[in-house]
């Protein structure tokens, strides 16, 4: 009986949903289309989509051009488009995705953004074993040593990765000195010129990974999200036990991570 008036409750209207189906085809192939192909596109007959068209034309969510005759997205649909992607908070939108991954793949799954210090995490959805690391929301992590600091380092503006990577460098040193060391260390973190090599592999997989580099035994995986300008926003990164951790490029965690971060990036407007 409730479950009757949930359906209805959520019923809608149905030449609205069948019309709708032209907007999703003209979406989904990205160009202007003719009457014949849009209309198969959308699984009907050529007759049965052109009244859908006209009305859409009128409101401005289709239109037509005269020369080709060919029907593409139209003005408002471009208006209500553009301020979606304003509306877009990439946070937000991951979110519930790394819930979902995070029961998934069996590990913790943390979203690391660029900020003022470097990447920082700001969302950590804990496996349902979790492993205990010293990680909470608003963690700033090393842009040479974390598979989301070298995700960064590979695809922000190199002048703004290398402020902050000198800063590190700066830091070390009056952490050695404040300690008492009396004689020249050698850092452990990479200059620029010695750490911007090994960023080649992380574009050439498009992911990157850390195997017990920051704490021994933990290992990490993490994949870009990229915006509708293209622009890398957010990391997602997941975190396990190196003993039942994967790190394969191709496997099922590396896989999983690239879907998860694929669809995050689609809802705001990326191409993937």
């Amino acid at each position: 009986m409730e479950d009757d008036k949930h359906d209805k409750d959520r019923r809608g209207i149905q030449s609205i949903e069948v019309g709708g189906q032209l907007l999703l085809a003209l979406a989904h192939q990205g160009r202007a289309m003719a009457l014949k192909d849009l209309a198969r596109a959308a699984g009907m007959a050529p007759a049965k989509a052109h009244p859908y068209l006209v009305s859409f034309g009128k409101l401005g969510l289709i239109e037509q051009d005269r020369l080709s005759g060919h029907y593409g997205l139209g003005p408002l649909a471009l208006q209500l488009g553009l301020i979606s992607l304003q509306q877009a908070d990439p946070v937000r939108v991951a979110t519930p995705l790394i819930a979902d991954l995070a029961q998934q793949i069996g590990h913790s799954v943390a979203i690391a953004v660029w900020g003022t210090r470097g990447p920082t995490v700001v969302r950590l959805e804990e496996s349902p074993t979790p492993v205990h690391v010293n990680m909470r929301h608003g963690t700033v992590v090393s842009v040479t040593d974390t598979a989301s600091g070298r995700l960064f380092a590979a695809y922000l503006p190199t002048d703004k990765v290398r402020a902050v990577l000198d800063e590190e460098r700066r830091r070390e040193a009056w952490e050695r000195e404040r300690a008492g060391a009396v004689a020249p260390v050698a850092s452990a973190l990479p200059t620029w010129e010695a750490f911007a090599p090994q960023l080649d592999e992380v574009r050439a997989h498009r992911m990157s990974r850390s195997e017990g580099a920051v704490i021994e035994g933990i290992s990490a995986m993490s994949a870009p999200v990229f915006d509708h300008t293209g622009a890398m926003v957010l990391a997602v990164t997941a975190i396990g036990p190196s003993g039942t951790f994967d790190t394969r490029w191709e496997g099922p965690i590396a896989q999983a991570l690239r879907q998860c971060a694929g669809a995050i990036g689609r809802r705001l407007g990326g191409s993937a």
